[in-house]
């Protein structure tokens, strides 16, 4: 009988998909790293969400991994090379999260472009100023997809009723054009995007992307979102497109560092101009946090495991 350790906390709904094809569960979410590297050799699979970096150390210990799976879209905590290269099988689950996110992404849009957020800051504070937060219609704008993937694609098709025009950009995607989006050339986004959407991977490709230089080679002033990963988007970044008068906008589900408390001397000072703008939208990671979503992840896991077991 294969052994999954699971070492975060997980929807319950996952436990039964797995029990019916008998694979016995040590569900572990209070399990500190040191007990993992102790334990992992028992195990044929590991379930993961965040709570730790899953590298050579962990790998090498689990001698008898056969799949590792991730609870959410992102595999930036894993190292997929190590683990492929041992034979071992990478899960994850990017279908189950992309409506949670998609939803998210266009609140922030509406938001940004209506100054819905400014606008109930001021109104709460007795401040009843109309022209000043007079905002731009959905349906004016250029919007750019940058990855169109689970999510790029629910975002798009979320935006078809505003009647938009939507773009996208995927580098390693081709012939994806479709009554929800028009694709295009990077040069194309560059020229003529009004909002730009990043729902890409963090890789060693993608770290930083969001540059000084990046922000430049736009020909319009634009707004960014930002719901993939942080570190795509240094706040050093942002800070200067917004400074520049670049950046209309920033609405950012996530961060470089999102332990708030850990930031260095420059990331502080670079969130506090963040945090004190009015044209800033700040989330915590929860565009993929849906009640739905937290029992969706957990079910396409568990058939995904029990698919690749049969």
């Amino acid at each position: 009988m294969p052994k999954c350790l699971i070492i975060d906390s997980i929807h319950e709904s996952i436990f039964e998909i797995l029990k019916q094809s008998n694979i016995e569960i040590d569900y572990k979410p209070n399990i500190t790293r040191s007990e993992i590297i102790d334990r992992i050799e028992q195990y044929q699979i590991l379930i993961v969400r965040s709570k730790t970096i899953i590298d050579q150390e962990i790998i090498d210990k689990g001698r008898n991994l056969k799949i590792i799976a991730r609870a959410g879209s992102g595999l930036d905590i894993l190292d997929t090379e190590c683990i492929r290269s041992k034979g071992i099988a990478i899960i994850n689950s990017p279908e189950a999260n992309r409506d949670a996110v998609g939803d998210h992404t266009v609140g922030m849009l509406l938001s940004m472009l209506k100054k819905i957020h400014t606008a109930d800051f001021e109104v709460r504070r007795g401040k009843w100023d109309r022209e000043k937060n007079r905002g731009y219609e959905l349906g004016s704008k250029i919007i750019a997809i940058i990855g169109y993937g689970n999510i790029g694609k629910a975002f798009a098709t979320r935006l078809t009723g505003f009647g938009c025009e939507v773009i996208a950009y995927d580098k390693y995607n081709r012939d994806f054009g479709n009554k929800n989006c028009r694709e295009v050339t990077m040069d194309e986004v560059f020229k003529n995007a009004d909002v730009v959407s990043l729902h890409i991977p963090l890789t060693d490709e993608t770290r930083g992307l969001v540059d000084e230089h990046y922000i430049d080679c736009f020909k319009k002033n634009f707004y960014l979102i930002n719901t993939s990963r942080g570190e795509i988007v240094p706040m050093k970044s942002a800070v200067y497109g917004l400074k520049s008068g670049k950046l209309l906008g920033v609405g950012l589900d996530v961060l470089e560092c999102e332990k708030l408390t850990e930031l260095n001397k420059e990331q502080r000072r670079f969130f506090t101009y963040l945090a004190d703008s009015r044209k800033t939208l700040l989330t915590p990671h929860v565009g993929g946090w849906s009640y739905e979503s937290y029992e969706k992840i957990s079910k396409v896991l568990g058939e995904k495991i029990v698919m690749n077991f049969d």
